[in-house]
């Protein structure tokens, strides 16, 4: 088959009905949770000024990455785009979010018995870990990957199922409540190690292949003269390395903050010539590294 060279701007902007009601509607109810309905039911202090520019930034970025240029390459030009706009959507959007939940929003949901113990037991590591992965390599397989391309609303439905575990993923790192934990320092880490081998696992499959995986792709045009097996190359490799180094780098911040701790703890308990300990602020003040 010939390949077709096509134009391309970055200025492409598509307005998607779905998208847009859908990304109003869950800044619109954040909105209304952290403001007249907090106020009115006194769930909670009032949401600092961070943690709703977090939450915003997180809508804003879902909303650029499924209708502007991203979308537009991704649905109709290149694979490697549409793994950048997964790890968007993935990566990207769901910390945001989970960074600009304040625990009052979500602890009404918490106290009802049925989701309480729902939510238990989905964002525990092990079945957290299991359904991210597990969604994020079945979606990848050619048949339900093509079908995604073809079919707009098995194309939602991914993205949706994409994002909804990924919040899943991210809770024992980020959980704004107690009564959902985040888990241990030790465990976080395990946890992200984990979580670094699962996109490269897809993506080495994806980047190791001999023969195009997805015909959407084949029969696509072609941009900046990019044949459709090395497209799948590098998307393979924005997965796997992108992926798994996000991953990687999070476990080492986690692991610094862990230390921190740590040495802190050590200095507040500062042992005298004459055996006794003394945890006074200035003693703490004096011997913390």
């Amino acid at each position: 088959m010939a390949l077709v060279e096509q134009t391309f701007s970055w200025m492409t902007w598509h307005f998607h009905p779905d998208v847009t009601l859908g990304v109003l509607a869950l800044e619109g109810l954040y909105l209304l949770g952290v403001g007249l309905l907090r106020r009115r039911y006194r769930w909670a202090p009032e949401t600092p000024r961070r943690q709703v520019v977090l939450f915003t930034l997180g809508v804003l970025v879902m909303y650029a990455s499924l209708t502007g240029p991203i979308h537009e390459l991704a649905d109709n030009y290149l694979f490697s785009a549409h793994m950048v706009q997964h790890l968007l959507i993935s990566l990207v959007v769901p910390p945001l979010l989970l960074a600009g939940l304040p625990g009052g929003l979500v602890r009404p949901l918490v106290r009802l018995p049925l989701v309480y113990r729902t939510a238990r037991v989905l964002i525990h590591p092990v079945p957290a870990f299991a359904l991210f992965s597990g969604v994020l390599a079945l979606w990848h397989l050619p048949a339900l990957y093509e079908w995604a391309l073809r079919v707009h609303g098995a194309h939602v439905f991914q993205h949706l199922l994409l994002m909804a575990t990924a919040v899943l993923m991210w809770w024992p790192l980020l959980s704004p409540v107690p009564e959902l934990p985040r888990a241990s320092y030790p465990v976080q880490m395990v946890y992200l190690f984990l979580l670094s081998l699962a996109p490269g696992f897809v993506g080495a499959a994806i980047t190791f292949s001999s023969r195009v995986l997805y015909p959407f792709y084949q029969e696509a045009p072609r941009l900046w003269g990019i044949a459709p097996l090395v497209d799948q190359q590098i998307g393979g490799l924005i997965m796997k390395l992108v992926g798994g180094f996000a991953f990687l780098g999070i476990l080492a911040v986690v692991f610094l903050r862990w230390y921190s701790r740590e040495e802190g703890g050590k200095g507040e308990h500062v042992v005298h010539r004459n055996g006794h300990q003394s945890g006074s602020p200035a003693a703490t003040r004096l011997f913390k590294r």
